[in-house]
């Protein structure tokens, strides 16, 4: 079989973050055809797009006006996250810096329905906090109008009907959340969803009629489900149960009355199109006829007659599907390049589930290279971050170039994985952390049993909170390993909450425990106090202006971990919280395929 080197792979590209715009003929979407992802439009299936923003940084979403030609996308710089937002008329190609606050981060919030304003929430005032803003379309800087001071994490669920109020969401963790309505003439906040304890509401929208807000939930489940609150009465009713799985999210189009929601079933999407004929009654069209794998990122059209939606899958890229919606038929309206590399040399993964220590069955994804020689076959195992995330079956380059090189993949979804119910996401909550690394050993176990498996060959790889499961894992079980990639990763928790940007510490501390009342058990857990354990050589990479997991981590972790074990190190200036641009990410997998060939070989290699 011909096999491509890294950079090859590095080259396919992806399409996705579709909008319509307000003649419902072109759409925008977002494609990294240039090495980092960049505003481009096309007017119909198959037709050549155009790229309409040329810049060296990452654009972060496209959203067109609903009234005129002219669409807000955002951006930030070197990956600081501190994205600014800006207005991009595409027929003469003028671009216009709306927010004009570098150091502030800006969070968008959507259009006014007549396209007149926007709102956005930002921690311009106080860097710890989120304050909401509406702005006019031509707006620029200082005219940005507060709205409402907050005191938390606050994201916008958009405007209602009449354009009279905002949805306001507040975050305490990724497992418990807060819904209100503002009230932009009185400027009166009302919280509609007091509870006890921790409870998911997310994904609010208005509906058509103003008198109700969507939203799914689980106070009323293990898993998330779709209800519905009307305002008048401040009553709750059950519109669509997830039952075993999780609904994610719901869309709605005010005029049309179509809207959309999406069930998580073992990391797969299950969309559904339909008609609110009543307020919790829905005509559901035909199943749409997309592929198989990851889909999201719904875009009405103006008539609401049609959909954008991206969809993904293990072996397939990313691209976007416009969907006919009382017919479901599909029709692919980009084309993201796969390098010149054949379609269908790309595997796709099997769903396994294997036991763990306390009896569970942990779901994971297993993929195995075409050639597998039994007993001889190498093992990435690529664990997620978040924690709460979950690993999906989603297209990979890098995992699919490591297939092709002969490295089986496995990526489970350990106990305080999402989409699995909100019980499961409970099991590694502060003082149960470790109980998600044993999770860990029990994968690696299982995969000791399959015959294709070397078992003298099995990685650990890792971002983020992902990193510190490759770490905790070297650490808590050294013996198992042959190698280790931390990327971005924490290395210890109390200087990670110490250094962390101020916004994310009450968000993290939620999940993770206190500096004030767990700092003894952070210290215990944190792989750095760990760290002469390790046997296994380790890379480490990390992006100078990360402002999740503060460089820091990675120069005491290095600095420490060479006294123990080979540990390699490579930081990039110019990139955060991962590697969006085209160039660093060549080097950085090329280098961590020099790495693995080096300390592990592969199968071709015994």
């Amino acid at each position: 079989m011909r096999t491509y080197d890294i950079e090859r792979y590095l080259n396919i590209r992806s399409a996705y973050g579709a909008s319509f715009a307000p003649d419902g003929d072109r759409l925008s979407f977002l494609m990294d055809t240039t090495g980092v992802p960049q505003v481009w439009t096309v007017n119909g299936p198959g037709v050549w797009p155009e790229q309409r923003t040329f810049y060296e940084e990452r654009v972060t979403f496209g959203s067109w006006s609903p009234e005129r030609p002219e669409l807000i996308f955002g951006m930030d710089k070197g990956g600081n996250e501190r994205e600014q937002l800006f207005r991009l008329e595409p027929d003469s190609g003028v671009i216009e810096n709306l927010t004009e606050h570098p150091d502030a981060k800006h969070r968008w919030g959507g259009w006014s329905h007549d396209g007149t304003r926007f709102a956005f929430t930002s921690n311009r005032r106080d860097n710890a906090v989120f304050d909401v803003y509406v702005q006019a379309r031509d707006g620029t800087g200082m005219d940005a109008e507060l709205v409402h001071e907050g005191d938390g994490w606050l994201t916008l669920g958009g405007w209602s009907p009449d354009d009279s109020k905002l949805i306001v969401q507040e975050a305490y963790s990724n497992f418990d959340q807060d819904v209100s309505v503002l009230d932009l003439t009185t400027g009166e906040l009302t919280h509609i969803t007091p509870h006890q304890g921790t409870v998911r509401f997310q994904s609010p929208e208005w509906g058509p009629d103003g008198e109700n807000i969507y939203m799914v939930t689980d106070r009323g489940s293990d898993t998330l489900e779709l209800v519905r609150y009307n305002l008048e009465d401040g009553g709750f009713t059950v519109v669509e149960s997830g039952g075993d799985y999780e609904l994610e999210g719901v869309s709605i189009d005010h005029e049309s009355r179509r809207l959309v929601y999406t069930r998580n079933v073992e990391g797969y999407t299950e969309l559904t199109f339909g008609e609110l004929i009543a307020p919790d009654e829905i005509d559901a069209f035909p199943e749409p006829d997309l592929p198989g794998g990851v889909a999201g990122g719904v875009s009405f059209s103006p008539d609401g007659h049609r959909a954008a939606v991206t969809v993904t899958a293990s072996a397939d890229t990313a691209n976007v599907y416009v969907v006919e919606l009382q017919t479901g038929e599909a029709e692919r309206w980009t084309r993201a390049a796969t390098a010149g590399i054949p379609r269908d040399t790309f595997v796709p993964p099997e769903l396994v589930h294997y036991p763990t220590f306390d009896g569970r069955d942990i779901p994971a994804f297993f993929t195995l290279p075409e050639e597998s020689p039994e007993g001889e076959t190498p093992v990435i195992v690529d664990i997620h971050g978040g924690p709460e995330s979950q690993r999906r079956p989603s297209f990979s380059a890098v995992k699919q170039y490591f297939l092709s090189r002969g490295y089986a993949y496995f990526e489970p979804n350990v106990r305080g994985s999402a989409g699995y119910g909100k019980a499961y996401g409970h099991l590694d909550d502060v003082e149960n952390r470790m109980d998600s690394v044993a999770d860990i050993e029990a994968g690696v176990e299982w995969l000791h049993d399959h015959p294709a498996v070397n078992p003298d060959k099995v990685v650990a790889m890792g971002g983020s909170y992902g990193g510190f499961m490759v770490l905790a894992s070297m650490t808590e079980y050294p013996d198992l390993w042959a190698a280790g990639i931390d990327i971005v990763g924490i290395a210890n928790f109390v200087t990670f909450l110490e250094n962390t940007g101020d916004w994310r510490r009450e968000l993290r501390e939620a999940e993770y425990g206190s500096l004030e009342d767990d700092r003894e058990f952070l210290e215990s857990i944190s792989p750095l106090n760990n760290i002469e354990k390790i046997r296994a050589p380790l890379f480490v990479l990390h992006g100078e202006n990360d402002p999740r997991v503060p460089v820091s981590e990675a120069h005491q972790l290095v600095e420490n971990a060479r006294e123990h074990a080979h540990v390699r190190e490579l930081i990039f200036d110019d990139e955060g919280h991962g590697f969006s641009k085209l160039e660093n990410r060549i080097e950085a997998y090329s280098q961590i395929a020099d790495f693995l060939e080096e300390y592990v070989g592969s199968a071709a290699s015994n």
